[in-house]
This record gives C-alpha cells, structure tokens and sequence, in this order.
C-alpha cells in the first residue's frame, strides 16, 4: 500500500517543493522515516503516532516507512506533521488519493490531533501558485495570513478529522467569522500617514537637506554630532519621507515576517520598515544565522531603513560583516547543509558622538584624551565609512532655533519631491538591474553621470588632494548626480559636486585626521 503527499519547506527565503512518500507491507511492525531529516522532523513520527491515534486512525501493525524526497536536501522543521499523517492515512485507505495529486498540505500536529500553526506560510503560498497548484491545506491560524496570495484556495483546518472529511467528502471546515483579507495595492501619496514628522524639528536645515538627498538616491548616511543634537529624532522620520511600497516591495517585505513570525494577521507590512537594533545585538541577530536559521535586522529592514545609534558601540565584527551586504543587497549564508541567502536591500542610517564624552572637538567640554579619541574613531573601519555616501556633523541646536515660531516643512512636502525624483530613477534605469543612483556601476558613469569640464577638474583636485579610495570617488560622483537630479540639470555640474563633497564632512573631520 502506497501513497504520496505533496508539502513544501523553506530554504532560507527560497521554497522547495517536498514528496511525502508512505508504504505500508509486510514486516516486522516498525516505523522508519528516511530522507536526510533534522531531528525534529525525525521526531514527527511519534507525534504523527499519537494524533492519527486520537482522531480515529491506528496504524497497521505493518512495516511502515516514509520518504521525504528528494533526499539530499535537509529537512527541516515541523509543517512535515500533517503532510505525513495524511500519507498515512492514505496508504492506509482511510483517504481518498483523487484529490491529493493537486493539493498541497504543510502543517504540525500535535498529539491530540489538533493541527498547529507554522512559521513561513506566505513564501510557501506564493511559491505553490507559481507552481500552478490551486489548492492548499494549512492551519486554520495560517489561513488569512496565506489568502493574501490570489486566486489560491485555501484551506483552514483546525484538526486531522477536518482534513480527512476535505478529501474524502470534499467538505470544507467552517470557518467562522472570517475576516476580511486586505489587498495587496500601491499606497497613494494622500493615504501615507507617518506619526513622527520632519516639521517636529526646529533648526538643522544642513541635515534635513542632506536626509532628503540620501533618501533621494538611497544612499546610505552617517551623522556625527554631540548628545542631543537631534541625530535620532531625525533618524527615526527618514521613513515618513520615503515613498509608499509597491506591490512587490510589499510582498517581499511580509514575506521575510511571514518567515519571522512577526506578521500581525491577515496585514501586509504596508510601511516601509524600521529597524533600530540595541548596540549589544549579536552577529547572527544583526546578519541572520543560528541553529534555526532565520533572517537577521538586516533582512528585517530590507526596503527600509536600518538605524544603528551609537555606532561605535556596536561589536566591530557585526559592523564589518555589514560591509557585504551592503554592497550586495542580500546576505548569504553558508551551512554544511548548504547556502541560504535572505534579501538585505536596505538604507544605513548611522549615528553617533565624536568621542566617548560626545563634545570632541569642542576642548572647552570634551575631557577625552587625544589617544581615547582615536581608539573611539577606530571602532568605525575606513572601509566601512568608504561604504557610506554621506557623512555630516550635526551642530547643537541653539535656543534662538529651538524657540523660532517658524512653521517648519512637513514630511508630505519632501516625500513629494523625493518620490518626482525617485520617478525620474525608474524610469531612467528601467532597462537595468538596478533602480536608484546609489546603485550604477562604474562602468555605466559615462552614460549616466556625464560631468561638466569644470566638474571634472574639481574631480580630479579633491581626489588627490584627499587621496581618496576609488570606492568614495565613485560614492561621490553618485551623490552628485542625486543632487543634480534635485537641481533639474541633465549633467553633474560644479554647485552640485561642491554639495556632494560637502556631505563628507564628517569624514573629512575626523577618520581623515588619523
């Protein structure tokens, strides 16, 4: 007696489709399970045992074995439950096979036969449409979360009986008070709403500009100033200023929560991420990792912003495995049991103080010596900072500014002009890979970055005059052409390299004086 069940599982944010095979002959009354699994999905035999057991279903005192293929990939996790009771029971002619060649099943049981709920239901859902299945059997607490995927059935189950009636009589469980599924759509400019906002900060003029330019071009941007300049309040606004999500943005985002377990039901994470992780964060929790792999908070702020306040004191190896990311876009990570990557296509908002009393270079507050100074400094690596486009000094607000009556700008204005700007990108760039002016390649500077005579020789003079890294030369020819993009001019003028250069002030002030 044979049976096959088709279930999925996750790979890192990748889903592998998955064959339950089960057979029942004759023997000696064993139950094997084979298929290079992990030890909780070699443990799912007894919970499978028990809750076949509880719902009416004993099993034959046969030789019993299960397969879960293809067998040299890992299997991980506990959605293997149900699939394979369901195997079971199939084999055992308790079920009827016609339906199980286009239904997928993923779920864990427990003993009493209750059907539990699984982490990563979205990326299965969405990855069994494309795969032209049309049916899909998970936990009733799983249902809404994976009727956000269209034109898939989905079926809620509560308990192994539920799933057995399904496909023996075609009756579905009830499925009282469902909710409404919210549709996955472009959030318009009217209907964004943000409660911190740019008009809540008085003053800082130099630093707001320069959150709009890196918003702009989504660059990535370090500001250094002492306590209470105002370095997190404005962090923390950067996402009220960046444009809604699209639809794949919004799927690609809920689908890393999904895989968390952070997604609220039946909501699509609509607003663009913010992710603030305290300094004595991890390597793993910052990058992803552990023994159960699981996305870090740079995945979790992927289309968002990653804000790491107090910068030095981060563990200098969890800043420098930034580095790659960065660059890259996504995070991957290699096991024994193979390579897993997680998207990681976010903006670094770092912040922090010159020095540990937070006043350098102001000696008439600043008690730090000048060798602290540097250890301090020294924590940020230069190839780090070469990673970052823009670097500016956040100057003490003073009382005159912080009690002027002047209304300030409001984050739907800028977010106005940031999304006009981020328009122009896409369209500019919608024959390449990439989406934004952080992201062109050197070798495409020519086509797109086209600098004045006089650009040029400016160019040339800070270059070596700085003895600049060819990764900040190129990091300013980008922010350049942002700026020029902000200005309406077609090439990277002279005023617009000059507010570029302007915007490594930080750098210039510090890590170069070293």
């Amino acid at each position: 007696m044979y049976s096959e069940v088709i279930t999925a599982m996750l790979q890192g944010m990748e889903v592998l489709c998955v064959r339950v095979e089960a057979d029942l002959s004759e023997g000696l009354p064993v139950f094997d399970m084979v298929g290079y699994l992990s030890s909780e999905v070699r443990e799912a035999k007894e919970r499978v045992r028990m809750g076949l057991k509880n719902s009416g279903v004993r099993l034959l005192p046969k030789k019993i074995t299960v397969n879960l293929k293809p067998a040299f990939v890992r299997k991980s996790g506990t959605g293997f439950d149900l699939p394979v009771a369901v195997a079971l029971a199939s084999a055992m002619g308790q079920i009827n096979k016609k339906l199980l060649e286009e239904v997928v099943i993923v779920g864990e049981i427990g003993l009493d036969g209750a059907v539990l709920p699984i982490l990563g239901v979205l990326p299965i859902a969405s990855k069994m449409r494309e795969l032209n299945y049309h049916i899909l059997i998970i936990p009733e607490e799983n249902r809404i979360e994976a009727q956000l995927i269209p034109d898939l059935q989905v079926i809620g189950v509560r308990t192994l009986g539920e799933v057995m009636e399904y496909l023996n009589h075609g009756r579905l469980p009830e499925q009282s008070n469902r909710l409404k599924v919210e549709k996955i759509v472009h959030s318009g400019q009217n209907d964004y709403r943000c409660e911190k906002d740019f008009s809540d900060i008085h003053g800082q003029t130099l630093l707001k500009r320069a959150c709009e330019v890196a918003v702009s071009g989504r660059h990535n941007m370090l500001i250094v100033g002492p306590p209470g300049a105002g370095k997190t309040m404005l962090a923390s606004r950067i996402p009220s200023i960046m444009p809604p999500m699209n639809q794949e943005e919004i799927l690609s985002v809920t689908k890393i929560y999904s895989v968390c377990g952070l997604l609220e039901k039946e909501k699509l994470k609509t607003e663009r991420p913010f992710r603030a992780p305290h300094h004595s964060i991890s390597l793993k929790g910052m990058v992803g990792g552990g023994i159960q792999l699981h996305p870090g908070e740079i995945s979790l702020a992927h289309q968002g912003v990653l804000f790491l306040d107090e910068l030095p004191e981060f563990q200098k190896q969890t800043l420098d495995n930034l580095r790659q990311p960065m660059e890259d876009k996504q995070i991957t990570i290699t096991r024994a049991s193979g390579s897993f990557s997680y998207p990681a296509n976010f903006m670094l908002v770092g912040a922090m103080n010159p020095c540990k009393c937070g006043y350098y270079p102001d000696f008439t507050r600043c008690r730090c010596t000048e060798s602290s100074i540097r250890n301090y400094l020294n924590k940020i690596s230069r190839p780090l900072v070469d990673r970052v486009d823009i670097s500016v000094l956040a100057q003490e607000v003073n009382y005159a500014d912080m009690m002027e009556s002047k209304k300030e700008e409001n984050s739907a204005c800028i977010r106005k002009r940031v999304l006009e700007i981020h328009q122009l990108q896409w369209l500019r760039y919608q024959d390449e890979s990439y989406q934004f002016n952080s992201q062109i390649p050197p070798k495409q500077f020519e086509q797109y970055c086209v600098l004045t005579t006089e650009s040029q020789n400016y160019l040339k003079m800070i270059f070596e005059k700085d003895r600049m890294s060819v990764r900040a030369y190129h990091k300013l020819i980008r922010v350049g052409r942002t700026i020029a993009d902000m200005e309406h001019h077609e090439t990277i003028k002279l005023e617009d390299l000059l507010e570029a250069y302007c915007y490594r002030e930080a750098e210039h002030t510090f890590w170069n004086c070293l």
